[in-house]
């Protein structure tokens, strides 16, 4: 017992002594083991609980005390000198608070120094460019593609023997029929397989609000309107690189940030609305997605009244459209111009499920692009006026009715073979498209859109006239149905989307110039299905393939069917 008590005295006189203590540490683990050394004593029964208590706030009071006279003590001393500097004792904890404490405002404040310093000099900041690099943007896509082109058994063998399919752009580039030799024939039995690759490279730069100037280059054959394919195999040359686009462009919002007018002139995009596809983004009945237009279009919108919800605002949805362009075709100072005008109007609507309908109607008027031939007893073409000679077409693709415009030979003596061939017909479509998105699928998205277009300027009687008699009946009609489900936009790995389409169009329902140049290789007077998919590889690289199968509607079994396999990346 005697012993358990000088345990207890040895204890409260370490609590007495806090006060005095030097260091932190030391303080505290003094003051755990006093403390755990008296609950050890209340729990052996040594001492009661109350006890306690009143042993700690004895110890806790005489702490006070002996500070109380040490404080006296020390303010009692002798006056310090002037001269002399004092330093009071400081514990290594207080100190290292302190050191603690300066790092921190030191970095604080040196921190905020070269922020203020980086931003007055604009260190990697976006500022840091001059202010007109920041008005342009860069961006582009490359396409890597394995293209295996399919002639069936069953085709004619076009030819000599069997003349039914002529290259008329072939023959018009060679300069008639015998200088084309067996070019003049389309090939019907041989089949290709072609590694091709497709650059486009863009700049955007803002002139000012709302008005941007833009300039696309793009590979492919400059002489072909609807392709930018370029075909590997030409080692010995570089690759052709033309400007694709070249435009200026105003956009007018009003307040609500709605974009009501959009107006656009040079080498534009297709300012036309073409339905749905996400391989294509649209419908290429009559307009290959490739192709640029050379002009000027003006596009006015009207947002619905009643059209709410969080993105009413700035959503183009619910809304109605026009559209109107005029397009040079083929310039000629030595006779009329060829030219296209056109008009569209339209409408969309979205819906509270999300689901959206976009449909539109156009009327495309083609101007002089029918042949004008010699007249009889001067057929051949070293007779021709400036005007005849510029009623041959620039581009085709094949399907179209076609007439002679003058023939080889000279002085009006003529060996019978054409030198130039030129459209039969004119051109005036009317064209409609509708495209309904479900969205009750999501994130899938199921499409389905339609496209019709019918040629209302062929005359079967000019016609006759430009083929000595020869009577051709109408077919003016073309059509597509299609259905797309999957992710609307392919561009993060794991998403994906398939397709399926049928196709119709007949001879000269559309220009066969400005027509899809996959389907049969181009040109009109096919009918015949595609289907095909996209998946992602990672984001912005994805994997396209397509299958197409396409035959003649009117004339000897010719059929094409084509296996593209794409590699796609955008930038």
């Amino acid at each position: 017992m005697t012993h358990n008590k000088r345990l207890l005295a040895l204890a409260l006189s370490g609590l007495v002594g806090i006060a005095q203590a030097g260091e932190k540490e030391e303080l505290l683990k003094l003051r755990n083991t006093t403390t755990n050394l008296i609950k050890q004593l209340v729990k052996q029964g040594v001492i009661t609980e109350s006890a306690a208590e009143q042993m700690i706030k004895q110890a806790e009071a005489d702490a006070e005390t002996q500070v109380a006279v040490s404080k006296a003590a020390e303010a009692s001393e002798m006056t310090v000198p002037a001269d002399e500097v004092r330093v009071a004792y400081v514990p290594d904890f207080v100190k290292d608070e302190i050191r603690q404490q300066v790092r921190a405002e030191l970095k604080e404040e040196v921190v905020g120094d070269v922020m203020a310093k980086a931003k007055n000099e604009q260190w990697g900041l976006p500022n840091a460019l001059p202010e007109w690099t920041r008005r342009f943007k860069l961006s582009g896509d490359m396409r890597l593609r394995s293209q295996h082109e399919m002639m069936p058994s069953s085709n004619i063998e076009n030819g000599l023997a069997q003349p039914f399919y002529f290259d008329a752009q072939a023959i018009n580039d060679a300069g008639g029929q015998t200088a084309a030799g067996l070019n003049q024939f389309r090939n019907t039995t041989e089949g290709r397989q072609r590694f091709r690759e497709r650059l486009r490279l863009a700049i955007d730069a803002d002139i000012a609000d709302g008005l941007k100037a833009g300039v696309r280059l793009a590979t492919g054959n400059q002489r072909d309107p609807v392709s930018t394919n370029q075909t590997l195999g030409n080692t010995g040359t570089r690759y052709e690189f033309a400007i694709d686009r070249a435009y200026l462009q105003y956009d007018a919002f009003d307040e609500d940030k709605f974009k009501w007018l959009t107006l656009s002139g040079g080498r534009i995009k297709n300012p036309w609305y073409t339905g749905g596809g996400e391989f294509s983004g649209g419908s290429e009945l009559v307009w290959d997605t490739d192709l640029s237009f050379e002009g000027f279009a003006a596009t006015v919108r009207h947002r619905l009244a009643g059209s709410d919800g969080l993105f009413a605002k700035t959503d183009q949805r619910d809304s109605l459209f026009a559209t109107v362009g005029a397009f040079p075709l083929q310039e000629s100072s030595l006779s009329s111009d060829k030219w296209l005008f056109g008009g569209q109007t339209g409408m969309e609507l979205g819906f509270d499920n999300q689901d959206n309908l976009k449909m539109a109607v156009a009327y495309y008027d083609y101007v002089n692009v029918e042949a004008k031939q010699n007249t009889p007893g001067r057929r051949t073409c070293d007779l021709n006026t400036p005007a005849i000679t510029a009623s041959r077409p620039e581009f085709m693709q094949g399907g179209n009715t076609l007439a002679t415009i003058c023939q080889e030979g000279t002085n009006g003596t003529s060996n019978g073979l054409d030198q130039m061939i030129g459209l039969a017909s004119d051109y005036n479509i009317v064209n409609a498209n509708i495209s309904y998105e479900m969205a009750n699928f999501a994130p899938h998205q199921l499409r389905l859109s339609a496209d019709y277009a019918k040629n209302i300027g062929f005359d079967k009687e000019a016609v006759s006239r430009l083929l000595n008699g020869n009577v051709v009946e109408p077919k003016t009609n073309a059509w597509q149905f299609r259905a797309d489900y999957g992710w609307r936009i392919v561009e993060r790995p794991g998403h994906w989307n398939v397709f399926a389409a049928y196709k119709y169009v007949e001879r000269d329902a559309v220009l066969d110039a400005f027509t899809d140049s996959d389907f049969h290789l181009g040109g009109t007077n096919v009918k015949g299905w595609f289907v095909g998919g996209n998946y992602g590889l990672m984001k912005n690289v994805w994997l396209t393939g397509r299958w197409l199968t396409a035959d003649i509607i009117t004339g000897p079994p010719f059929g094409i069917d084509v296996l593209q396999i794409d590699i796609n990346t955008r930038f």
